[in-house]
């Protein structure tokens, strides 16, 4: 499954470029021009990696982020800039960028620092997860709050799935893609099936 990505950068002509040297590398390739466009499109589904211009009328980039980690969103997001003071680039690490790219960029570079992110997102959440007074474990697929259950490795991946994406609405493809990434035969039912499995499963951590 392509991951998806957001790509928002009010010069048409760049956006244009990237988004096709992107599409090259395999990717899905959701294309906005300013930052309201962005965060409506934020918030009406779920991407894997998101770029962001800092300078973009409407909202800015860093506006933009600021807004995706109030709601809990922690996609990562790279943030490209004209802009060489390092208070800028400062402060959209303190937003929550995960990286930054100067603009004027080289192609390659870019496309390497999605593919790194993109790698590290997939890896996001492997140690300990905690939601509330509950928590995950990714060693021993243990979820703990009251008492303690061992989840299988499906149960496992579905519920760090919600909560990486706590507050968002998930997709069936979206869940499919990321639970059973080796299951060409999995559909709704699946999804339905296990969520059943892991609610059984999970009852008596909840019970004081």
């Amino acid at each position: 499954m392509a991951l998806k990505i957001l790509y928002a950068e009010d010069t048409v002509d760049l956006s244009r470029a990237v988004s096709v040297v992107l599409e090259h590398e395999g990717l899905e390739v959701t294309t906005c021009y300013d930052g309201i466009q962005a965060s409506e499109a934020l918030a009406s589904q779920v991407f894997d990696l998101v770029i962001l211009d800092i300078m973009m009328p409407g909202k800015s980039g860093i506006d933009v982020l600021r807004e995706m980690r109030a709601t809990g969103d922690v996609t990562p997001v790279i943030l490209l800039t004209a802009k060489a003071e390092v208070d800028d680039r400062v402060d959209g690490l303190m937003a929550g960028a995960d990286d930054y790219l100067p603009k004027p960029f080289a192609m390659k570079e870019l496309v390497a620092r999605v593919h790194s992110l993109a790698r590290r997102n997939t890896d996001y959440g492997t140690g300990n997860l905690t939601f509330g007074d509950v928590e995950l474990n990714a060693e021993t697929y243990e979820l703990k709050a009251h008492t303690s259950v061992r989840l299988s490795h499906v149960e496992f991946e579905l519920l760090r799935t919600f909560i990486l994406n706590r507050n968002r609405a998930l997709s069936t493809d979206f869940l499919l893609g990321r639970v059973w990434t080796d299951d060409d035969e999995a559909d709704q039912a699946s999804i339905s099936n296990t969520a059943v499995d892991a609610k059984a499963a999970c009852r008596p951590v909840f019970l004081t």
